[in-house]
Formats: C-alpha cells, sequence, structure tokens
C-alpha cells in the first residue's frame, strides 16, 4: 500500500481507503463487516469513511461494533463521519438536520457513540447548507478540533467558491480552515477535481478523499452486457443509477466503458482494478474510497496499486483518449 499527505496536513492516509456506503443493507451482519473491514486493513489500509445519513445512522453502528471486535490499536486508524443530511430519515425535525452549530455538535458526538471512538479523525460538512452563515459552521467546525472531539474537518461536493470562502473565513477569525474535500472523482465525472479544484490545490493545499471511483459500479464492466440480478442498479432505492445506463448517455457510457475493458484486458488486469489505478495517477487524490461488500472484493480492490506502474503515459493517453464528453454529468 502507498500513503499520501491529506493535503498540506501531516496525516498520512492509505492511497486506496474503504467506505461503509455499500456496506450496509437491511439486516446489518457484523462478522461480514469484520472480515471486509481486516481484508482491508491487513492490505494497508488505514482509513475507513462513513456518514450520519448511510443507513440513519446503522451504517455507524456496524462500523463500530467490527471496529470494536477487531480490536486495533487506536492510533493505527482513521475514521470519518459526516453532518448535513441527518440519521433521521424523513422523520428529521428542523434541529437534527444542516449545518447549524447545534446540529453538527450534536451528529459528531452521536457519531462518535456510534463508532464506539473518542474522537473522529475527519469530518465531513456533506453538502453546502445555505440556510446557515458558513462563518458558524467554520467556527463549529473549530471549536470541536479545539475541544478534541475532531482532529481536521472540511467539505464534501462543495463548490470551490465556498470552499474558498470558508478558508477566508478562518483566515480573517483566526479560525482553523477545512482540510479536505470529498468529491465524486472516476472516469465518467471528472470536471470538478481535475478542473475546478484546480487552482486550491496549490493556494490553500486541499486534500481530497475522492468518492465513488468505480462510480456505483458502472465502471467495472459488469453492466457491459446487461443489468445482473444481483448488481446494485438492479436493487430497490436505486433506480438512480439504472436510469444512468439508459437511453443515448447511458449507451454513451458503455461504450467508453467498453474500451477502457479492453485495455484493461491488455493490461492483464480487471477494470476494477484500473478504473481505481487510474484515479490514484491523479497527484491531487489524497485517497480513494472504494465501497465493497465483500471480502474478495476488498482484496481485489486494494491489489490496484500494483498497476500504477503500467500506467505509463503512453498507457494513460490511451485511456484519456476516449471521450467522455457528454457522458459526465455535473
Amino acid at each position: 500500500m502507498n500513503y499520501r499527505r491529506l493535503g498540506k496536513s501531516g496525516l498520512k492516509v492509505s492511497t486506496i481507503s474503504y467506505g461503509f456506503w455499500a456496506m450496509f443493507s437491511g439486516q446489518p451482519d457484523v462478522d461480514l463487516a469484520l472480515a471486509c473491514l481486516t481484508a482491508a486493513y491487513d492490505a494497508g489500509c488505514n482509513y475507513f469513511d462513513n456518514a450520519e445519513v448511510y443507513g440513519n445512522g446503522q451504517s455507524e453502528v456496524l462500523m463500530g461494533a467490527a471496529l470494536k471486535k477487531a480490536g486495533w490499536s487506536r492510533d493505527s486508524y482513521i475514521v470519518s463521519s459526516k453532518v448535513m443530511h441527518g440519521s433521521h430519515g424523513e422523520n428529521a425535525k428542523p434541529t437534527q438536520l444542516g449545518l447549524s452549530r447545534k446540529h453538527v455538535f450534536e451528529a459528531c458526538h452521536q457519531a462518535i457513540n456510534r463508532l464506539q471512538v473518542d474522537y473522529l479523525d475527519l469530518y465531513f460538512c456533506h453538502r453546502p447548507d445555505p440556510e446557515v452563515p458558513l462563518e458558524e459552521t467554520v467556527r463549529a467546525m473549530t471549536e470541536l478540533i479545539l475541544r478534541g472531539d475532531v482532529l481536521y474537518w472540511g467539505t464534501s461536493e462543495w463548490p470551490a467558491a465556498l470552499i474558498m470562502e470558508a478558508y477566508n473565513i478562518a483566515r480573517q477569525y483566526s479560525l482553523i480552515p477545512p482540510t479536505m474535500e470529498q468529491p465524486q472523482y472516476n472516469l465518467l465525472h471528472r470536471y470538478r477535481v481535475e478542473q475546478e479544484y484546480r487552482l486550491l490545490y496549490d493556494t490553500i493545499g486541499l486534500g481530497t478523499t475522492v468518492f465513488s471511483p468505480l462510480a456505483a459500479g458502472l465502471v467495472t464492466g459488469i453492466y457491459n452486457d446487461g443489468i445482473p440480478a444481483d448488481a446494485l442498479a438492479s436493487q430497490p432505492g436505486l433506480e438512480w443509477l439504472r436510469e444512468r445506463l439508459e437511453g443515448p448517455l447511458g449507451e454513451a457510457r458503455l461504450a467508453a466503458i467498453r474500451k477502457w475493458s479492453k485495455i484493461a484486458a491488455e493490461l492483464g488486469t480487471t477494470m476494477p482494478r484500473l478504473a481505481l489505478a487510474w484515479c490514484l495517477k491523479n497527484p491531487n487524490v489524497s485517497t480513494a474510497i472504494m465501497g465493497a461488500t465483500r471480502p474478495e472484493q476488498v482484496v481485489e480492490n486494494m491489489q490496484a496499486v500494483e498497476l500504477l506502474p503500467l500506467l505509463t503515459d503512453d498507457v494513460m493517453a490511451m485511456i484519456n483518449a476516449t471521450s467522455v464528453e457528454g457522458i459526465e454529468v455535473d
């Protein structure tokens, strides 16, 4: 496993990390969760990602139970949570959502309890909240860090201008600025990481913990010949994923993925490994968060780091020569 600094911070994160978004579905299985976490940890992964909204908090409960059962030294791994959407679903009250000081504090302590840890290494504002003054959110995050409840705070899917505004507020009032951003980044979704944030990497030392490097499974190649019955796109509640495979845009995406699949085959690897390794070739990616529901998937994905030496300039040129114009939807 390789490790990179999280932006300009001194924290080193594994280049591939493990997220629990897809892990919780229906009945929690602590033994399966532990097996997946262990497969990642044994491969050198040191960062595990979660959020209050995943399974309405139950994903964090599951991760916390698995981490407690694993018994690893707390100084050997990093955990994160995200605040914005709450953990009460449609029954959420106004104070149980958003980025107000109250909800930022409450959600942090609830995540700490669910994850069965003493503090959060990383704490993200899951989306912007236009109803809360930005200074209030920056102050709340700063206070949590000063209390020792959080070590680093960041944003997720925030526009570059808003990240810069948060940074300037922090500098103006001697507060702590955001360290990292968690955007979507994959072969089909590139603009924000490669263009919109381009100036922030050097200007403020922004780190990135990119999510969906496999585009929720789209770029794995499993949909090249149709939608398998056990695939994510077949599951209730994920109709949006199936829609990305339909119509002219869906066909364009599949055509591009088939071309990339041929390159993967020529390199003697799998499409998931190629897609992950492609993300890691971007030096501005601190870590790519992969999701998996089986230990063998975790093992395969972690092996993507071994592919990096094969992604020469010529290979990268072949991959990037496949046009994604009209495919990406930001």
